[in-house]
């Protein structure tokens, strides 16, 4: 079997317009889809990062750049990730279909782990 990892894009203030709760509501949605990933083996890890920290690291000018990141005008972040087994690229699509982030209208992107 493969691993795949979905990594969850969010607004990054999304949250902000959410009461107590909202929030409670989807944090319980997420924690039943992570743990029916679980009981079925499909899961391997997954983490939340942490809200409104990071630092970008690029290449300028043949040096390296080091900046706080991500940046509060971006539309999207990487605001966590699952790494999960599946078959084949479709059944990975199907695993990320079901996730709450997804219902929610937000971005999940699916990659294969190159296997070495």
């Amino acid at each position: 079997m493969e691993q795949f990892l979905l990594l969850a894009l969010d607004d990054p203030h999304h949250a902000e317009e959410l009461s107590p709760q909202e929030m409670q509501a989807i944090i319980a949605k997420y924690q039943a889809w992570v743990d029916g990933l679980a009981e079925a083996g499909q899961l391997v890890s997954s983490q939340k990062l942490a809200d409104g920290e990071g630092r970008v690291l690029r290449t300028v000018n043949g040096g390296l750049e080091v900046v706080d990141g991500p940046y509060t005008e971006t539309k999207e972040v990487v605001g966590g990730y699952f790494l999960i087994r599946a078959e084949s690229y479709d059944a990975a699509v199907a695993i990320a279909r079901s996730c709450p982030h997804v219902e929610g209208g937000m971005t999940m992107e699916v990659r294969r782990i190159e296997q070495t």
